[in-house]
């Protein structure tokens, strides 16, 4: 990890297909940098995760929110516009995570502040990839909020 970032980075990955989770925790752990994930499976967790409600009302915020948006209960792009409308959260960085290529999803997603989109590769190999180089970027080249800062 680069000295840049002072303290390591917490994901919150919203996945509800499980080979899909293990290849994103597999390359987050192969990368040996110690941020840490969180998993939830619907969008309605994830709700009740960022609000902390119900069994995640300890959950640590999330500096990087991973979204899938074919998600049961919640939708992702549901998920996105609540969090992006409710001020305690919407200053928390989301990238968007899916095998959605449809132009509506991603001008949708753009539109409710996604702050990135990308597009799962089907190949493993290239899918451990870009999954390593989200994590180098977010990780250690970008500079995410401090969580439960006001601005003003």
């Amino acid at each position: 990890m680069s000295s840049i970032n002072a303290k390591p980075i917490h994901f919150l990955l919203v996945e509800d297909d499980e080979s899909h989770a293990n290849l994103i925790k597999l390359a987050l752990e192969e990368n040996n940098v110690s941020n840490t994930l969180d998993h939830v499976w619907d969008g309605a967790e994830a709700m009740d995760y960022l609000r902390r409600q119900g069994k995640h009302a300890n959950a640590p915020r999330p500096h990087i929110i991973l979204l899938d948006l074919k998600l049961p209960k919640v939708d992702g792009h549901e998920v996105l516009t609540q969090l992006k409308a409710d001020d305690s959260l919407r200053m928390i960085p989301v990238v968007v995570l899916t095998t959605s290529g449809n132009e509506i999803d991603r001008a949708k997603a753009y539109y409710n502040h996604a702050n990135s989109y990308l597009i799962k590769p089907i190949d493993f190999s290239k899918f451990q990839v870009m999954v390593k180089e989200l994590e180098l970027y977010w990780s250690v080249w970008n500079q995410p909020p401090i969580p439960d800062t006001d601005p003003t």
